[in-house]
């Protein structure tokens, strides 16, 4: 929905885009492209969260000669930049293929007109691995990485506005005298930042699906200070705010558990270490 809302034509608000979706394409057309991101999740939250929780250390190192001191908002904010830099790597090819597969038009047939694959409405791509090796052989390491600029200006402020928050919240919830938080505060701390995060990234999430999507049938966008100023002057400031409530509501559950399952993760290696060295 949030793809179609953001880079597609004609849907409305919300509740128009889950109706049109269901009418001409199931429920199966809620779940395109969704195989590719499934597949390289762990992947991508590992590389995230590990640059963020090291970063961290280094940081906590350098400043006060223990590794395990707890960082500084300042600090926290500074790594999390980071993860959100790094994550770009990972995160563009992906993101490029999900929105690929999500905005390619159904096949259309009339009679016995063969549309050609430039036209729109016929499938250019079979699944997630013809789209990217199609993608990687008509237009490059470039196509592969088209987004990346707008990825970095969501991703870097993202992720700051993503932990910052958490941490903070995390601190004000846990009662004084707990070393950890508990699941209840890290799944509260955890969903509000999400929420904060996902929605305010959503302007340059606009952008970046754009020019993802863009190329699927031909190129509008030159890069994305043009995808930025095409889309102001054809339809104003409000689209930079297309998928903004389901940006935000998908935030709250899906960063509460990503949280949660972080934090027990830690504390279940951190008891398993304890075990060893005793």
């Amino acid at each position: 929905l949030q793809t179609r809302l953001q880079a597609g034509q004609g849907y409305g608000n919300t509740l128009n885009c889950v109706l049109t979706v269901y009418r001409n394409e199931s429920v199966a057309g809620f779940f395109k492209g969704m195989s590719f991101p499934l597949a390289s999740i762990a992947v991508y939250s590992s590389v995230v969260f590990g640059v963020f929780s090291n970063t961290q250390r280094l940081l906590s190192q350098l400043h006060h000669r223990d590794p395990s001191h707890t960082p500084a908002l300042a600090d926290v904010a500074l790594a999390s930049m980071v993860a959100g830099f790094v994550s770009v790597g990972i995160g563009t090819p992906v993101d490029l293929v999900k929105i690929r597969l999500q905005m390619q038009m159904q096949p259309y047939i009339k009679a016995n007109i063969k549309l050609k694959p430039t036209v729109p409405g016929f499938p250019v791509y079979r699944g997630p691995i013809h789209c990217f090796r199609t993608v990687l052989q008509k237009e490059g390491i470039a196509g592969i990485y088209r987004g990346a600029g707008a990825m970095l200006l969501r991703d870097v402020p993202g992720y700051c506005l993503y932990f910052t928050p958490y941490t903070f919240f995390c601190g004000w919830i846990t009662p004084d005298g707990c070393i950890s938080p508990n699941p209840s505060s890290v799944w509260l701390a955890g969903g509000v930042a999400g929420a904060i995060s996902w929605g305010t990234a959503t302007p340059m999430d606009v952008v970046k699906s754009r020019l993802q999507a863009d190329g699927v049938y031909l190129n509008k966008y030159k890069g994305t200070l043009d995808c930025i100023l095409q889309s102001y002057q054809n339809e104003g400031l409000k689209v930079f705010f297309r998928g903004i409530t389901i940006n935000a509501v998908r935030g709250f559950p899906m960063s509460s558990a990503t949280f949660l399952g972080y934090e027990l993760s830690l504390k279940a290696m951190k008891r398993d270490q304890t075990e060893t060295n005793s």
